[in-house]
């Protein structure tokens, strides 16, 4: 009989995709008879984002706060955060923790099997944006990390790319599990002609100060969905990307229905759930040329060198010339959506639960 946990305390922040998918994660989890405790760290989820979690039946939010190991100020405020946390998984009696913050595992037993979500670092962010030495305040994060992932049970991460990367500067091996999302409705063949992107538009590793120089060489219209200001001070000035700001879940969806062409120029990108919902809703995708989107999207995507702003300029006009082949493009992308499921994900998470909980069980013994 295959091990399934009963109780599951999930870590989650309000940040970025990670509440995304967590969300999905414990609505896939809790259909299947597991309960969910998702612990929220670092800053309070907004109203909108608090109103998604009440919507999912059955599931526990619980606002813990403590900081996020790339937000903290040193390794104090991670233990407070981490002891905290080890608190909570008694207290809710959770027999499995999926910690989506592996710098907090620390060296202390949990008193159940941790598995750690490999979403993103600091330090391969700066290998794909920066590519020069680690600066010093991102040493003791990544070396923290590190620890973390040692002392986990097991570790998973969305995309095979992303699980080499985290290979090559961890000397850990993930398992590979490729995020979902259940498919909204499609938008119609006739679309507006203009470019939308999404997401973190503060982070440097989004790289829209490409996009925006692309967009002073086009003829056509680019805007760009999410918050331009980050909670560690960083910031993105637009100005010829038109800013839409943060946008609700259905807000974002009605914008990509209506949008034929959907851009991401990432340099750093783990697996992209904003290019998974483009596609889902239809949209052709020009993607920044890097291992992620090569691996996820082949054949289903046009690719542009991730620095080239002429380039994709160019390409995204020539696109939205040809409405016929952006139609193509975009019914090439909703095929290759499918593949990326809720439960594929669910189903290969449940698989790596249950080698961390045998890992963990006395011979013989199993969960319910």
């Amino acid at each position: 009989m295959s091990l399934r946990p009963r109780h599951v305390l999930m870590t989650a922040d309000a940040v970025g995709g990670v509440w995304t998918y967590a969300l999905d994660l414990a609505e896939a989890l809790l259909a299947r008879g597991v309960r969910v405790s998702l612990a929220v760290l670092g800053p309070a989820p907004g109203g909108v984002q608090r109103r998604a979690a009440q919507r999912i039946n059955g599931l526990r939010l619980i606002e813990a706060g403590g900081t996020l190991d790339w937000l903290a100020e040193g390794p104090s405020q991670l233990d407070r955060t981490a002891r905290a946390l080890r608190g909570l998984a008694v207290q809710t009696g959770a027999d499995l923790v999926h910690l989506n913050a592996p710098a907090l595992r620390g060296d202390d037993d949990w008193g159940a099997p941790v598995v750690g979500g490999c979403h993103s670092c600091v330090a391969t962010w700066w290998d794909a944006v920066r590519g020069t030495d680690l600066p010093q305040d991102f040493q003791w994060r990544t070396e923290r990390l590190a620890q973390g992932y040692r002392r986990c049970d097991r570790l998973v991460a969305p995309s095979f790319a992303f699980m080499q990367a985290t290979a090559a500067r961890y000397g850990v091996l993930p398992a590979t599990v490729r995020n979902g999302r259940r498919p909204a409705e499609a938008g119609p063949e006739t679309r507006r002609r203009g470019v939308l992107t999404s997401g973190r538009l503060w982070d440097e590793g989004k790289n829209i100060a490409t996009l925006e120089r692309a967009a002073r060489r086009m003829r056509g219209r680019v805007e760009a969905a999410g918050a331009v200001e980050g909670p560690n001070g960083q910031a993105v000035a637009l100005d010829r990307v038109h800013a839409l700001g943060r946008l609700s879940a259905s807000d974002l969806q009605q914008q990509l229905r209506q949008a034929s062409v959907f851009c991401a120029p990432a340099l750093y990108e783990p697996f992209g759930l904003g290019v998974l919902e483009a596609a889902q809703a239809g949209c052709a995708l020009v993607l920044a040329d890097i291992p992620t989107f090569r691996e996820l999207w082949e054949g289903a995507a046009l690719f542009v060198p991730p620095r080239d702003d002429g380039a994709l300029a160019a390409v995204l006009d020539d696109l939205l010339d040809d409405a016929d082949r952006a139609r193509r493009l975009g019914r090439l992308a909703s095929a290759r959506a499918r593949q990326f499921s809720i439960d594929a994900m669910v189903e290969g998470t449940l698989a790596v639960y249950a080698e961390a909980l045998a890992q963990r069980a006395p011979f013989g013994e199993a969960a319910a």
